[in-house]
């Protein structure tokens, strides 16, 4: 649930919940603040984070959520995982993309962080059109790459009861405070 924030959500926070439960299913954290994404990204301890921009779009939906997940049970993943909701803690994704140097914002994204640099991004262009089987392709190849964390995130079991959210921003309905 959203808090510690100083703008208003943008969408229902019952309707994102589940897109928010999704992803905190398989291991990842959420970061609802600032303060708390400088915590989580701003440390010089050699360690991978995977943050995603999470995003009440389709293709979040269809590609990013899915893709990720599938990519944490991956024998490699990063050190530590993270998500940010973009329309909803507005302050916390508005510092973790002034942390990716060099990229347009983007929702839903990837960035995966080491001692506070980014290390690799995945935008929405190259999420949106994507199968969730391509992105955890694609994640998979860079976590072998840049990561050494054990993987998977979750047990297979766990995995498996993972309930995706097929929900549509165009569906969901704004907050009304």
């Amino acid at each position: 649930m959203f808090n510690n924030i100083s703008r208003q959500p943008l969408y229902d926070v019952d309707a994102v919940q589940p897109m928010r439960d999704e992803l905190v299913a398989v291991g990842i954290n959420e970061l609802l603040s600032p303060a708390a994404v400088e915590e989580a990204i701003l440390v010089n301890d050699d360690k991978t984070k995977l943050v995603i921009i999470n995003s009440v779009c389709g293709c979040a939906a269809g590609a990013a959520r899915p893709g990720v997940s599938l990519a944490l049970q991956n024998s490699v993943i990063p050190d530590n995982l993270y998500t940010v909701f973009a329309g909803q803690e507005r302050d916390a994704v508005e510092k973790l993309r002034s942390l990716i140097t060099g990229h347009a914002p983007s929702s839903p994204s990837m960035a995966i962080f080491k001692n506070g640099k980014v290390e690799f991004f995945l935008p929405r262009y190259e999420i949106e059109g994507y199968s969730a089987e391509q992105i955890a392709s694609r994640l998979t190849t860079v976590f072998n790459e840049k990561c050494s964390a054990q993987g998977p995130s979750v047990s297979r079991e766990a995995y498996e009861k993972v309930v995706h959210a097929k929900a549509c921003g165009s569906k969901i309905e704004l907050f009304q405070g």
